[in-house]
């Protein structure tokens, strides 16, 4: 299999949270070509907080990116590099939602959100012995906390109310085995 060759690679934008890249390649068939690459610099982690009666814990957010629309999704957040991701998603839990979690699974690590133009990586765990507490939000977040049925949720990812990746990757992988997780 033929592989992508950089020629020259420049970085034109750069944040706290991600680097820009503008690199001149030659393609697999040789062809020379302009590739940007959007490179994170935190890995993605999203938690289904499931509650004692099956419930999810969702939170309603709006999103500057997607034209400040409002998206209900899972607790997601940024795992800087070197911090476990377990760790990360029971802090976004608790952040996020007020809710802690006495235990906290693995669903699926290691995955690529977009990588025809990105490097960035996830993570999905769920949560359950869930406990009540209090938001701590950032300046950025302004977050609602709305509770849910599975099948509530399903039926808003097929009416393409929940449009979040990560939101409906996780609960789609969940309801391929729902006793399981207990939903």
């Amino acid at each position: 299999m033929s592989i992508w060759k950089t020629l020259k690679s420049k970085v034109v934008f750069e944040t706290p949270w991600i680097k820009v890249r503008h690199d001149d390649v030659l393609t697999p068939m040789g062809s020379p070509a302009q590739y940007g690459v959007v490179e994170f610099k935190n890995r993605a982690v999203g938690v289904v907080p499931v509650l004692d009666d099956g419930r999810i814990v969702m939170v309603r957010q709006t999103r500057y990116a997607i034209g400040n629309q409002s998206s209900l999704e899972i607790p997601e957040g940024g795992a800087p590099q070197g911090e476990d991701w377990q760790q990360t998603a029971a802090r976004e839990l608790q952040e996020e939602t007020g809710y802690t979690a006495g235990e906290i699974e693995p669903l699926l690590t290691n995955f690529y959100l977009s990588n025809s133009v990105t490097n960035e990586c996830g993570a999905l765990f769920i949560a359950r012995q869930l406990e009540a507490g209090k938001q701590e939000l950032e300046d950025t977040e302004d977050i609602l906390v709305e509770l849910h049925t599975f099948d509530e949720l399903l039926r808003m990812i097929q009416q393409g109310i929940i449009t979040d990746s990560l939101t409906i990757m996780a609960l789609l992988y969940i309801a391929t085995d729902r006793a399981r997780y207990g939903v």
